[in-house]
């Protein structure tokens, strides 16, 4: 009885903890903009299956991505039996859910091997963070934070599997035949450790290594909201909210629309178009929820920025770095336009004290950074939003294309010939 008081307590503190920065990270999203309505749940659905759940980006590097894909995979079976220990600690109970028979037997059993995988798999990240300079993990937005919050991460994940397989281990040992479910691994290096340990040590293996898997479950829960590892949550969900439409479309804007369609027809009929404070994207409470969507789910990986031809011919431009810095504007800007408005400012914004006008211009709008991005965040969305800004509150688009503005002003079309002019080439032919 007492180990479920204890039990109970823990895991009422981290609900707690968890449901405060949820409640937190959804009044930031309540002052995001609207962005699109979430239709065709068959076409997502397909999309979570295959990008998500199938890991099909991910194989585009594919010693990477293979391990990765295993670390994913283990999550989602471990996590089955992980609600199985959350209900044994509430009950007081011991594999509750042995009843399921052959399902419980899978499960299980999967849930084992995985875990030995998983293992293998971080020991093989930790070493090549350590010992391979691989590019994309460095670049001016990634901190010296970043770098330790990937360790930790890695670290914990490496406890997590050494106590699940040392609590496994210590169950097979202290039950011997009368065990419920199947552990392929842990049976094996069970028959290692049995004949050097006693019950009462198996028991205590046992004990000890069932709470400090769970009790690290808990705080890896906590720990991820503020981390670049929250994709472990937001990832999925980004996925199925991903945009439908193909890379490179670029949504009008209902305002300007209604303006052209007057212009053209005067005698038009037309919806009344939302009051927007401004047009694009200047500060974080500017951008639509996909965006801080994206930014929160951001792994930070740098595949993007690897395929940035941009960034490949040594401009600043870093597709990371947009999302990167998006995430640190709300956190910085979020709770003070929760206390006091929309009216709050601390004299800093998005554009130019975190994005550079250089590096938003320096995008050719080739989707590469999308198409690569391995849980479809949409980077072009966020910096097209960002020029449309530039251009249309403050007129400050580069000399080539105020040329063009020009033009499609005087003419109609973005060359320096009137109306008239156009068919002159074709004079003789």
């Amino acid at each position: 009885m007492t180990k479920q008081i204890i039990f109970s307590a823990i895991l009422l503190i981290t609900l707690c903890t968890f449901a405060w920065t949820i409640r937190r990270l959804a009044r930031f999203f309540k002052l995001t903009q609207p962005a699109f309505p979430v239709k065709d749940i068959g076409k997502r659905m397909a999309l979570t299956l295959r990008v998500a759940f199938g890991q099909s980006k991910i194989f585009r590097w594919p010693f990477a991505g293979l391990f990765h894909a295993l670390v994913f995979w283990g999550f989602i079976v471990i996590t089955l039996g992980s609600i199985e220990m959350v209900i044994d600690g509430l009950s007081g109970t011991e594999r509750i859910m042995g009843f399921l028979g052959p399902v419980y037997d899978v499960v299980i059993g999967s849930g084992d091997v995985f875990a030995a995988i998983v293992l293998i798999s971080i020991l093989v990240f930790i070493i090549r963070r350590v010992f391979h300079n691989i590019k994309r993990f460095k670049g001016t937005e990634i901190k010296r934070i970043s770098t330790i919050d990937a360790y930790i991460a890695l670290t914990m994940i490496l406890f997590l599997m050494i106590s699940l397989l040392g609590m496994n281990i210590g169950y097979v040992i202290l039950h011997d035949k009368d065990i419920t479910g199947v552990y392929p691994v842990s049976q094996w290096l069970a028959g290692y450790f049995a004949p050097k340990m006693s019950n009462n040590a198996a028991g205590t293996l046992f004990e000890v290594s069932w709470w400090v898997h769970i009790i690290l479950i808990f705080i890896f829960a906590n720990i991820l909201p503020y981390s670049k590892h929250f994709h472990v949550f937001t990832s999925i969900p980004n996925v199925f909210l991903s945009r439908l439409e193909p890379l490179g479309y670029l949504p009008n804007m209902e305002n300007v629309m209604n303006e052209v369609r007057l212009m053209i027809n005067p005698e038009a009929s037309v919806a009344e178009s939302p009051v927007v404070s401004r047009f694009g994207v200047k500060d974080a409470e500017d951008v639509n929820w996909k965006n801080y969507l994206d930014s929160l789910a951001c792994t930070e990986c740098g595949r993007c920025t690897a395929v940035c031809p941009a960034n490949i011919t040594g401009k600043k431009l870093s597709p990371r770095k947009i999302f990167i810095d998006l995430r640190a504007r709300m956190k910085e800007k979020g709770p003070g336009l929760v206390k006091n408005g929309k009216e709050f400012t601390d004299n800093k914004s998005l554009l130019r004290d975190y994005i550079t006008e250089e590096e938003l211009w320096a995008c050719t709008t080739c989707n590469a950074c999308a198409q690569e991005c391995p849980i479809n965040i949409n980077h072009p969305t966020l910096i097209m939003d960002m020029r449309r800004y530039l251009v249309m509150e403050e007129a400050a688009a580069p000399a080539e294309l105020n040329m063009m503005f020009t033009n499609i002003e005087n003419n109609g079309a973005p060359w320096q010939r009137s109306q008239d002019d156009r068919l002159l080439w074709a004079e003789g032919l």
